[in-house]
């Protein structure tokens, strides 16, 4: 059985929605830029809903997975939808991940409930 599963593969190998807005709504951070791996989210909001979201991540192929996946997920979801989104939804939509690199999960998600709970820009 192969470490990773092939949607991990692929959210590794070609990165949804990765990169920048233009003018982001909301931005949310996991780590730290510059010293170890980070997870930058940026999202772009209609009143409260989430209609594009783009992030920027340095890390294992796990954390980046995570990233581009959770990007998927939150589009076209409420800010409340969106809050309710667990390390488990996200490990599900990825096909699963190994016990070693469940975490990046969780870390992912930490940069965008940052962006969920910070005040809009």
């Amino acid at each position: 059985m192969p470490r990773y599963s092939a949607t991990v593969m692929s959210h590794f190998t070609a990165p949804r929605n990765i990169g920048q807005l233009e003018r982001p709504d909301r931005v949310g951070l996991a780590g730290r830029p510059g010293q170890g791996r980070f997870v930058v989210m940026q999202l772009m909001m209609d009143e409260e809903r989430v209609t594009a979201a783009r992030f920027q991540s340095h890390g294992c192929g796990a954390t980046i997975a995570a990233g581009s996946m959770l990007t998927e997920l939150v589009q076209g979801r409420t800010i409340d939808e969106c809050r309710h989104l667990s390390a488990d939804h996200l490990l599900l939509a990825l096909g699963g991940l190994p016990a070693d690199k469940a975490h990046c999960a969780g870390f992912a998600l930490a940069a965008l409930r940052n962006a969920l709970e910070g005040d809009p820009n």
